[in-house]
């Protein structure tokens, strides 16, 4: 009985993964390396979450998946590698607002075209985004550093001009009055070691990366930019509860390029959820307090054309231009 009740459970155990290596095996992909192209350095959550999903879906499929990074602004250089590349679903894109729905707003001149030149495949999910300071900063809430740009425009950081940090935050200027001067770093880690240092005096930034900072005392959360409170956060407060009808959340999902079939987009969907469904992927989304999103590429798509609404038209009303 013993031995049985034991191969049984070691059995369930590995029910999971063993169905995920099957499926991968009946989609017929990938069938060789796939590259993973993420337009930010190297640190921060998007190279975080790729390298994990990349990991996850190696071991799960028998072939590599190797990131690369392609930091620039807008991850135009990243995003322009994928357009460019063959629609053969072996060159993967990691997106966020600021590739699907900000750049077309922002830059009158882009080497492609994101509502045609990319196919969504789906969601890696949704994530609080966070103002924090260092914790010998004079500003012990929201308000204090609100009055303080009133009397002297302050600075924030963000890990890349045009990333839906850069956004929330301009939003927040918008809505609140804050007179803050924006100072664009190359991914998330500079832009919080120049905060942690007093260079700048506050930083947009996702709550994965702010929460063990907070947690070790060494920064103080201002404020959330999100619907509701953060659960690892309790005590930051949102926009709203504020007064500001400020929700900018960041989210992150995967494309390909225009031309990749659809049946080749499903199988990449059924890859990528696989990775999801993985421990080590659950636990660091957990930690990054990440929202999974339901449905799949047609849900996804019309996500992103709700975010080109809602977001393109406040881009251009506030006269934010990346390349004039």
């Amino acid at each position: 009985m013993l031995r049985r009740d034991l191969l049984g459970a070691a059995l369930g155990l590995g029910a999971a993964p063993l169905a995920a290596r099957t499926a991968f095996a009946q989609d017929g992909w990938p069938t060789r390396t796939v590259r993973w192209m993420v337009g930010y350095g190297a640190g921060g959550t998007s190279d975080v979450l790729a390298r994990l999903l990349g990991k996850a879906m190696t071991e799960l499929s028998g072939q590599s998946v190797v990131v690369e990074n392609r930091p620039s602004g807008g991850a135009i250089v990243a995003t322009e590698v994928v357009v460019r590349a063959p629609a053969d679903g072996y060159t993967l894109l990691q997106v966020d607002n600021g590739v699907m729905v900000y750049n077309p707003a922002l830059y009158s001149r882009l080497p492609f075209d994101p509502d045609t030149d990319l196919v969504p495949v789906n969601f890696i999910g949704r994530f609080p985004m966070i103002v924090m300071v260092r914790k010998e900063s004079p500003y012990r809430s929201f308000a204090d550093l609100l009055a303080a740009s009133k009397k002297e425009a302050v600075t924030f950081g963000t890990p890349a001009v045009a990333s839906p940090h850069h956004l929330g935050m301009e939003l927040l200027k918008l809505r609140s009055g804050l007179d803050a001067t924006h100072v664009p770093f190359r991914g998330t880690p500079p832009a919080i070691q120049e905060m942690l240092a007093g260079r700048i005096d506050c930083a947009m930034i996702d709550l994965g990366n702010v929460l063990p900072l907070v947690q070790a005392g060494a920064a103080r959360a201002l404020v959330a930019v999100h619907e509701a409170r953060a659960p690892a956060l309790p005590e930051t407060p949102t926009a709203r509860e504020l007064g500001y009808d400020v929700v900018a959340p960041g989210w992150q999902g995967v494309v390909v390029a225009r031309g990749t079939q659809p049946a080749q987009v499903a199988a990449m969907d059924r890859a990528l959820q696989a990775a999801l469904d993985t421990p080590e992927v659950k636990a660091k989304l957990a930690t990054y307090g990440g929202e999974r999103l339901p449905g799949g590429p047609a849900e996804f798509a019309a996500y992103i054309r709700r975010e080109n609404a809602a977001w393109r038209p406040l881009i251009r009303d506030l006269g934010l231009r990346m390349d004039s």
